[in-house]
């Protein structure tokens, strides 16, 4: 069992893989960074000053202190329930520019194998003389 799944782990697919979530998940903690703090920040200016990660409805107060709370993080540590959009607005900003970044690495793909399908094959070698030479001696001893 165990030379079986050193099989199967070892098998191109499966490390092809393995590198492909290593690298998405690196890829996606630096667009998140980019959204939290690249992006976020001047739109949150532009909008007055709004930190987007602090945006958040109080559903109910926290058992430990009552609100309002200055930060998402001072109610949540008070025990309130906060529905929290602002986090959301930025997942869902992060999840667009991964989409658009697969989206351009999936076309680049495709474009490198349509030129390669365009292509046209190289035309065969002409067979060399003494093939022709025993192809008409053939052709001449069917006749």
């Amino acid at each position: 069992m165990l030379k079986e799944f050193k099989e199967f782990a070892m098998r191109g697919n499966v490390v092809d893989l393995a590198v492909g979530v290593i690298i998405g998940a690196a890829f996606g903690k630096i667009v998140d960074s980019l959204v939290k703090d690249i992006i976020m920040p001047p739109i949150g200016l532009v909008l007055g000053k709004v930190d987007f990660s602090n945006l958040y409805i109080l559903l109910k107060d926290g058992d430990k202190l009552a609100g309002p709370y200055p930060t998402l993080k001072a109610a949540q540590d008070a025990g309130a329930v906060t529905l929290n959009y602002g986090l959301f607005v930025n997942a869902a900003i992060t999840f667009v520019i991964v989409a658009f970044a697969v989206f351009l690495l999936v076309k680049a793909i495709n474009n490198l194998r349509r030129k390669e399908e365009a292509v046209p094959a190289a035309e065969p070698a002409p067979p060399a003389e003494d093939i022709l030479l025993l192809r008409e001696i053939r052709d001449s001893l069917k006749k």
